[in-house]
């Protein structure tokens, strides 16, 4: 049988959702009304309805990040907004505090969200045998170690492959709570690992000074899709639940592309859904928000992971400054450039300054203010294509799922029979008193044309077959009658062949593979205290979130290492190197390092702010 392979886009909203659909996902993940990982990106019930309802149209899922750890206060209503979100038809819920397990939950799928720090075939089969159907695997996973983790489990797993990377081990990160109060493990990230930083040796030797030392290229793995599905990855996942439109038309439309084309030669691998998408414009995801793609440790460690010069969108390469006027410049660039491009800079102070476009007449750009800054020689990018927005900006996507027609006769008139994609088939018969055509070539035809006027319907006609005893004459507002009422009768049968995924049991003598937790097992609540003790684990320390760990703690654990980022790893140099002690400084807060070289990561040490 073959193994499906899901496409995973985010949705900041129903609008959101719904165009990812149509762009080509198979599943979308969105945020309910709270307890969701991106506090700005809720959304109500209502909404998650409606979104249900057209995503399962092409049998597509539509999953809910439910994905904070929980204060006992606060459990009662997730309880409540969890069986109020399977009463919406929501497919699967992805969790962090695994107190949710210890609630009364209806028998909705439960995934295990990357916030729970997924990186060893232990924890990953432990989470399969308490329930959870899928498990979304850390980010800094190499294809070995998903390879490993895929042949010691039975459960589905799931990747990242484009978008925004956090620096720390996704669950493991705490600089945000100690330094401003917002937690990260309850959706309120501050985002400090994009502030500017410096790293100073333990002599005060300034080694870089304002870069964005914790900040991450994007993650972009178009090249590796078809290793990571040999390896075991069953769901691909965008991350941006807080991007905008273009962002998710575009990069939906590109992975959906690439997958479309890896699965066309394995007859092993088929969609998740159905539905053939149509696009008004050729996918790049150049040309919307990225820092710069990597595929990480992917491929174990290398040294192009960072944008250390900037945390925003510079965009693709447009040339070098030519001539500079007073609200002109004049380029040395293939670049087509538009009325209302955005363009950007680095100016003396390494700064990223942007410019938007008044008027551009070839390699000519007009301004509404005098250019600052600006000299020959200057490299620029540009990081708003006016041109590819506007076509984003309209309906750029059609999907509609494949039929097969096949008309034939009907003691009472005439039947016609649809058989989709996905092999489900609907009939529909209208009375008809039949007459021999008198020109039986121009009737197979006309009924042949007709027939396949699917317009604006959920599907498009492959093949039209007459299986009929001889071609009769219809009229053509019988034959439409005919066409409308199999496409509602296939539109019910695709809905009832639906099949919502279901909870998994739960073994309640699995060992969890720790016996002591500390703060980073992010523990905040009596029930999640309750399960871990229940699974065997002694000692359960709490979260990080009750303020408890006054002394000096690990804020952050990565596998970004500045040493190694500035030629001071003791790997690379070999016996007898001894790096110097290194401290990082973020405004007025300092930040010791320490690095674990045995397990190849750094760990950012610092204290809870007052």
């Amino acid at each position: 049988m073959a193994r499906k392979l899901e496409l995973l886009a985010p949705a900041k909203n129903l609008a959101f959702g719904m165009e990812a659909i149509n762009h080509g996902a198979d599943a979308v993940y969105i945020g309910g009304p709270s307890f969701g990982a991106r506090a700005a990106a809720g959304n109500s019930i209502d909404d998650i309805s409606q979104l249900v309802k057209h995503a399962h149209r092409y049998h597509a899922k539509v999953l809910v990040a439910l994905n904070t750890i929980l204060k006992d206060s606060e459990l009662e209503s997730a309880r409540t907004l969890i069986h109020q979100l399977y009463d919406a038809g929501a497919d699967a819920l992805i969790v962090q505090d695994l107190g949710i397990l210890k609630l009364d939950l209806p028998p909705i799928a439960l995934h295990a969200s990357t916030q729970l720090d997924n990186r060893t075939p232990e924890k990953v089969r432990f989470l399969d045998q308490v329930g959870f159907s899928r498990v979304v695997l850390a980010r800094e996973l190499s294809l070995e170690q998903i390879k490993a983790i895929s042949l010691q489990t039975d459960v589905e797993l799931e990747f990242f492959i484009h978008g925004a990377l956090c620096v720390s081990y996704s669950g493991q990160c705490y600089i945000s709570h100690a330094v401003t109060g917002r937690s990260a493990n309850r959706g309120e990230c501050a985002q400090l690992c994009r502030v500017p930083c410096t790293l100073e040796n333990k002599q005060g030797e300034v080694i870089a000074k304002d870069q964005h030392l914790l900040s991450l290229k994007d993650m972009n793995q178009s090249d590796n899709l078809a290793l990571l599905a040999d390896a075991g990855i069953t769901s691909f996942k965008i991350e941006g639940r807080l991007k905008d439109l273009s962002y998710v038309k575009n990069v939906t439309a590109w992975y959906r592309q690439k997958l479309d084309l890896i699965m066309d030669g394995r007859p092993d691998w088929q969609k998740a859904s159905a539905g053939r998408c149509r696009y008004t414009f050729t996918p790049q995801t150049e040309k919307t928000f990225n820092r710069g793609g990597t595929d990480y440790f992917l491929h174990e460690r290398q040294q192009q992971i960072t944008s250390f010069q900037t945390p925003k969108f510079t965009g693709e390469s447009a040339g070098s400054v030519k001539r500079v006027g007073d609200k002109w410049i004049e380029l040395n660039s293939l670049v087509h450039f538009n009325n209302g491009d955005g363009i950007c800079f680095f100016n003396k102070k390494n700064e990223l300054v942007g410019l938007r476009v008044n008027r551009a007449e070839d390699n000519k750009l007009w301004f509404a203010e005098p250019v600052r800054g600006l000299v020959s020689g200057t490299q620029l990018f540009r990081n708003h294509d006016q041109s590819f927005e506007k076509l984003l900006e309209k309906k750029s996507a059609e999907r509609q799922i494949r039929v097969s027609m096949l008309l034939g006769d009907d003691p009472s008139g005439l039947k016609l029979t649809l058989i989709d994609e996905q092999g489900i088939q609907a009939d529909a018969v209208i009375e008809l008193a039949k007459e021999p055509a008198s020109q039986p070539e121009r009737a197979i035809q006309t009924v042949t044309e007709q027939l396949m006027k699917l317009g604006n319907t959920l599907f498009y006609a492959s093949d039209v077959t007459l299986n009929w005893s001889q071609p009769w004459f219809i009229p053509a507002s019988q034959v439409n009658q005919l066409r409308r009422m199999a496409v509602e009768a296939l539109e019910q049968a695709r809905a009832f062949a639906y099949e919502r995924p279901q909870t998994k049991s739960r073994d309640e003598m699995a060992v969890f593979p720790e016996q002591q937790l500390t703060y980073l097992g992010n523990v905040y609540n009596r029930l999640a205290a309750d399960f871990y003790k229940t699974h065997g684990v002694g000692v359960v320390a709490p979260a990080y979130e009750l303020n408890q760990e006054t002394n000096e703690v690990s804020l952050m654990i990565t596998k970004h290492c500045l040493r190694y980022s500035f030629e001071q790893c003791p790997k690379e140099h070999g016996p007898g190197f001894k790096p110097d002690p290194l401290v990082l400084k973020m405004g007025k807060e300092t930040f010791r390092l320490k690095f674990d070289c045995k397990r190849c990561e750094m760990h950012v040490l610092g204290k809870l702010a007052r």
